[in-house]
């Protein structure tokens, strides 16, 4: 049996490597690693803003991670950017609400990894707190915590107890989006994980970096989900049941 494809976003930056300095489609290697570790088959996908190409990207998927990275810009959410926010990643965002929007309506299973957890509840009309403390192990370095499941969700399912997690990042999520539950929490009640239960599809984000561990739970999660989905593709008669059904605003 094939493995399932698991979609990865990438971002664009400046890069040097050999002889060479210009910009570079860029994804920290965990990622592609930790899916394969689960199970999954990786595929990068780099940004486009060609009209419907988020759509397009995400039927070819049988499952989506949306990565870590850059602060989500806070007019996405109606706020002020406080000083301590980095600078804006535009059409970052942009490209990765589109993949996020795809995805849900697809009915793709989804993997927000923390920005990537940020940007799934802002784009089910969420905000987020732009700076928390001691949520990182200094700059540029990984700290760990642990979170602790609420029963009854799908985190909990996958992990039912309490566990270290790797961590870097000082903005969270303080409004949970519609329809979208708390799965975990931080000692000092940080959502550290959250879910879009009744969805027809997985929909998950967590707030750590399970790419940067070996824990491959969360990820093993989404790949049983895409395979799922990839099985009930193929037993369809119809393919275009991989088009979106249900808009989301």
């Amino acid at each position: 049996m094939s493995r399932p494809v698991i979609g990865i976003s990438t971002y664009q930056d400046q890069a040097r490597w050999g002889v060479w300095e210009m910009p570079a489609v860029l994804l920290p290697a965990g990622y592609p690693r930790l899916v394969r570790a689960a199970g999954g088959l990786a595929v990068l996908l780099p940004p486009d803003d060609a009209r419907d190409a988020a759509r397009d990207t995400v039927a070819a998927l049988d499952g989506l991670v949306i990565a870590g990275g850059a602060d989500v810009e806070p007019a996405r959410y109606g706020a002020v950017a406080d000083p301590r926010t980095g600078p804006p990643a535009r059409e970052r965002d942009a490209w990765e609400l589109a993949l996020i929007r795809a995805a849900i309506e697809g009915e793709v299973p989804l993997l927000g990894i923390c920005r990537g957890m940020q940007l799934l509840n802002v784009a089910l009309g969420g905000t987020l707190h732009q700076h928390l403390d001691d949520h990182t192990g200094g700059t540029g370095v990984f700290g760990s915590h642990p979170v602790t499941p609420v029963p009854g969700t799908a985190y909990a399912d996958a992990v039912p107890e309490a566990a270290v997690v790797p961590a870097y990042h000082h903005q969270a999520v303080d409004r949970l989006g519609g329809g979208l539950v708390a799965s975990a929490h931080a000692p000092d009640g940080t959502v550290e994980a959250l879910e879009l239960p009744g969805h027809a599809s997985l929909v998950l984000g967590v707030q750590w970096h399970p790419e940067m561990g070996e824990d491959t739970r969360v990820m093993a999660l989404l790949v049983r989900a895409a395979g799922v989905r990839s099985r009930r593709i193929r037993r369809s008669p119809d393919r275009r049941s991989r088009a979106p059904r249900t808009p989301v605003s």
